[in-house]
């Protein structure tokens, strides 16, 4: 009898299918959204919205979380007659993570169509680039290191820096 493989075992064939997963496009997406989110969240919590439950939702439906350990008791910031202002404190304290985490993601996943496109922004003079001085030889080392390199790299990174915004998030949100 065989055993299925556990999925979070990193082999090379994880390591090979992490880029076209919708857990690594789901991860990608909420690093983007969660600093606009939190952005947006200081201004409307002062204003008495429900940011904290905006925040949690955003956390469920990207990181899968359980809603981060608040399904059976009743969130004081949803009572009537109460100021909302739960999602404050997550919204300052997670802010500069948000940014770095945002800036990373963007940085890192731009750097693989910008190098498998190579020799679209290359110029006339190749001749001192990494791979020359042959265009072959430069455009194959771009393609690989840069394109096929960061392709693969790119969804353990986002894996890393989500991880930590989720236990933010837990904590500040539970």
């Amino acid at each position: 009898m065989t055993t299925a493989p556990d999925p979070t075992s990193v082999h090379a064939w994880n390591l090979v299918h992490a880029p076209f997963t919708a857990t690594t496009w789901r991860r990608t997406a909420y690093a983007l959204l969660a600093l606009p989110l939190g952005l947006a969240c200081i201004p409307l919590a002062l204003l008495g919205a429900p940011t904290a439950r905006w925040q949690r939702g955003l956390v469920r439906r990207f990181l899968g979380a359980d809603r981060t350990d608040r399904t059976d008791r009743t969130d004081p910031t949803d009572l009537p007659g109460r100021p909302r202002v739960g999602g404050l404190p997550h919204a300052l304290l997670a802010t500069p993570l948000n940014l770095v985490t945002a800036f990373i993601t963007l940085y890192g996943w731009s750097i693989v169509p910008l190098n498998i496109g190579w020799p679209l922004r290359a110029g006339d003079d190749y001749s001192d680039a990494w791979g020359g001085p042959t265009f072959a030889g430069a455009w194959a080392f771009h393609a690989v290191v840069g394109g096929i390199g960061f392709l693969l790299l790119m969804p353990w990174v986002v894996r890393g820096l989500t991880a930590v915004q989720f236990r933010v998030a837990r904590s500040l949100l539970s």
